[in-house]
């Protein structure tokens, strides 16, 4: 079964891209907890993230690690907070989120579709600090 992010990376779903290699897809959260709020997910279809081998997660952690400093770069925060979920899409994923606190990580508050101007401005945002 094909999950709503084999759709996003296939093309059939729009989406605001970050960033892609052969192995993963970076796009930003629709429903973002905070502005800037990307997931990485791999290509391949997984549901739990520790079912990969050691040698994918490190790649996984390593392909996110420079759009977590554009993230730091684009959006005032101390750090980019990095968190793993997946309750709610049965295909494993990163979120990489811009934090001050840790109360900014809080995937329990209500969430709500934010603009597309308000996405593509983040996105602008995170693609101009990756060069």
């Amino acid at each position: 079964m094909s999950t709503i992010f084999s759709k996003i990376i296939a093309g059939q779903i729009p989406c605001y891209k970050i960033a892609e290699n052969d192995l993963f897809f970076a796009f930003l959260d629709i429903e973002p907890i905070r502005e800037g709020h990307t997931l990485i997910v791999p290509k391949c279809e997984v549901d739990k993230i520790f079912d990969v081998d050691d040698s994918f997660l490190s790649q996984w952690l390593v392909f996110a690690k420079p759009i977590a400093h554009a993230i730091e770069r684009a959006f005032p925060c101390k750090r980019c907070g990095l968190s793993v979920i997946g309750l709610e899409v049965p295909h494993a994923h990163m979120h990489l989120v811009p934090i001050n606190s840790a109360d900014d990580l809080n995937f329990t508050k209500p969430k709500s579709r934010v603009s597309d101007e308000l996405l593509k401005s983040a996105q602008d945002r995170i693609l101009a600090e990756m060069k």
